[in-house]
């Protein structure tokens, strides 16, 4: 590590509040140049928020900030990105119908006479994305690529910055194993160039493979610092939590019996299958393999939101294909997925309509909306999954991306759903709230529930499932009981390797 003592990076006694809560109290953060400085804790904790206020996107309303030791005030993202600040959100910060160049240098445009140089922009995007072995082109339009793909652009438009002090909020969140690789790859160069990395995450194996030191911040307030060496993990996820996890996945329930979801070769020409399986009532199967294996768009076709060429899906008396999400979603079939912001929620609305926003007819007699069974019914689900929320009618987009990917789970359980599929339901959830999805996937199996489980986390899919399907491209590789299930195994399939 080339850390030097001076810090780059000053921020004492930041208070951020917003009408109900305090997101942030007397916050202090030190980071010096040529460090990764790891920023841990649970979703709601302030990490986002506190980021927000040194990229400008939030105002403070106490503290001070300093850049190499010169106090500053941050007035917005594009004062940050001239003080040498780049950000790396969670979520997206892309436009879709824009090229991947377009994207990077947006803002920035590279122009001669008035006329923006394309080839120019295109040329050294190309040469950002070798640098991050990045499989697409430059010209390739964002909204063509998968969620992986996107995060690569991110990282790339921070990098065309050369900023001096670069933050990534769960930059690896959607990235295959590869390209996590690759991204620490880049950020040793960067520390090894100067620059200052503050790195959120809630993968404790990473903060072990990158990180130098480690901030943890617990409901708005500093719990610790310290160097990531002389912290164990027990130890960080106790000050993350305030409380001792003794147990990662709970146990598994019994099966209930009868298959509840019998798919028959299911595909979609050029995309996916054809694919059978079957889900037993109170079974988690769950469905490994790299990203672009064809997982989720096998899901889509299953439930409609793609439309499937050939195969069968039986549930219940219904037999054949859906024909939108709102037709699976009438025979006890919903799909939770991946991407909440753009597919799982409507931002601009309060956590009450979000969460009712599926399951209307519930709550509606001769044309009315019985608003009392509906507060009813969501409080007691909010309550049930721990959504930190001020109240029923704070607008979704005000909570954190834990909270909001609760929201999606209460949203389909309003639904009394007998097939649930989840898509990576744990992605950028911090590490008290994974246990928490757990052991609500376990609680809903044990109910007589059929769940359907795709991870990226192979230790998720290994300590859940009874059973893993492994796909490869867009077909199934193997069904594989959970007693038989090695994480070789799976990706032996995943890959296409042979047995030794």
């Amino acid at each position: 590590m080339a850390r030097t003592s001076a810090a780059i990076i000053g921020m004492r006694g930041i208070t951020k509040r917003f009408p109900g809560v305090t997101a942030l109290d007397r916050v202090n953060l030190e980071v010096a140049p040529g460090e990764v400085h790891l920023l841990l804790g649970e979703n709601g904790a302030g990490k986002s928020t506190l980021m927000k206020v040194l990229s400008g996107a939030y105002g403070m309303d106490e503290g001070s900030i300093s850049i190499a030791g010169k106090p500053v005030t941050i007035r917005s993202p594009l004062h940050a990105r001239h003080l040498g600040i780049a950000m790396i959100y969670q979520e997206m910060n892309l436009v879709p119908h824009l090229t991947v160049a377009e994207n990077i240098f947006l803002g920035r445009e590279q122009t001669r006479l008035g006329f923006v140089r394309r080839k120019a922009m295109e040329g050294e995007a190309a040469r950002l994305l070798a640098t991050l072995h990045a499989g697409f082109a430059p010209n390739a339009m964002v909204r063509d690529l998968p969620v992986a793909q996107q995060q690569l652009v991110e990282v790339s438009k921070a990098l065309s910055l050369n900023a001096r002090i670069i933050v990534m909020d769960e930059p690896t969140s959607p990235l295959t194993q590869r390209e996590v690789d690759d991204l620490f790859r880049i950020i040793r160069s960067l520390r090894k160039s100067g620059k200052a990395i503050i790195y959120i995450s809630h993968r404790l194996e990473e903060a072990r493979a990158i990180g130098d030191r480690v901030t943890v911040l617990r409901d708005g307030r500093n719990v610790g610092t310290t160097a990531v060496r002389a912290v164990t993990d027990s130890a960080l996820v106790q000050m993350m939590v305030g409380r001792r996890i003794s147990q990662v996945f709970p146990p598994r329930p019994a099966v209930h019996g009868g298959d509840l979801l019998k798919v028959e070769g299911l595909a979609r020409e050029g995309v996916v299958g054809p694919v059978s399986f079957t889900v037993k009532a109170g079974e988690i199967l769950g469905f490994a393999g790299l990203i672009g294996s064809g997982r989720t768009e096998l899901m889509r076709c299953l439930v409609g939101a793609d439309t499937a060429t050939a195969g069968k899906v039986t549930v219940g008396d219904h037999a054949g294909r859906f024909s939108s999400p709102e037709d699976a979603k009438r025979h006890g079939v919903c799909l939770l997925p991946e991407d909440r912001k753009a597919q799982g929620l409507v931002l601009g609305l309060s956590v009450l309509h979000n969460v009712s926003l599926a399951a209307l007819s519930r709550f509606t007699r001769f044309g009315f909306l019985r608003t009392g069974l509906e507060r009813r019914t969501v409080g007691s689900l909010v309550e049930k999954l721990k959504v930190r929320t001020p109240s029923l009618d704070q607008v979704a987009r005000n909570l954190s991306g834990g909270n909001q990917q609760k929201l999606v789970l209460a949203k389909w359980l309003a639904v009394e759903p007998r097939v649930i599929i989840f898509d990576e339901p744990t992605r950028g959830i911090d590490v008290g709230a994974k246990f928490e999805v757990y052991r609500l996937i376990t609680a809903l199996a044990a109910q007589g529930a059929a769940i359907v489980l795709i991870s990226s986390d192979l230790p998720e899919v290994l300590g859940l499932s009874h059973r893993i399907a492994v796909m490869r491209q867009g077909l199934i590789a193997g069904i594989l009981p959970r007693r038989s299930a090695t994480p070789v195994s799976v990706m032996r399939r995943a890959m296409g390797v042979a047995a030794a």
